[in-house]
């Protein structure tokens, strides 16, 4: 991987998460989602219910047993385990992983909040510090936003 995804400036992160992971999930991507406390408990709950429509299969991770998560698209944890992991990592926040080579891809969704954006300055400057090429995607703020 050399190249991290940033989508920064949003109002509702994790509401961009989960329309981000039903993407993935229907085009037959693997995803590990780091999240800290909380919001990891908001982000389960949400991709039930997000969508009358549609059900985002996702376990936490390390509780689930192995052998489910190893058939399991979506897997949510506080911080990348150890071992075996999907190739993609999306992180809403989490402190940076270990072995960040594990992975094909990397994303990082960043709300509007002043915390939220410190926080992805200084993920963002350590990704430039280990030479790693950021693509960066900024929300759109419409006039009603301001």
């Amino acid at each position: 991987m050399r190249v991290v995804e940033f989508h920064t400036g949003l109002a509702d992160p994790l509401g961009f998460a989960c329309r981000m992971l039903r993407k993935a999930q229907r085009q037959g991507h693997r995803v590990l989602v780091t999240l800290p406390g909380q919001r990891l408990n908001e982000l389960d709950s949400l991709l039930w219910t997000f969508d009358p429509q549609s059900f985002v299969p996702h376990v936490r991770v390390p509780q689930a047993q192995p052998d489910l998560a190893a058939r399991t698209p979506i897997w949510l944890c506080e911080q990348a385990p150890g071992g075996p992991v999907p190739p993609v990592l999306l992180n809403l926040g989490a402190p940076l992983a270990d072995g960040l080579e594990r992975f094909q891809r990397l994303i990082e969704i960043v709300g509007h909040g002043a915390d939220e954006a410190q926080g992805g300055r200084e993920r963002w400057r350590s990704y430039r510090a280990q030479g790693l090429e950021i693509k960066h995607h900024a929300a759109a703020v419409s006039p009603a936003d301001d």
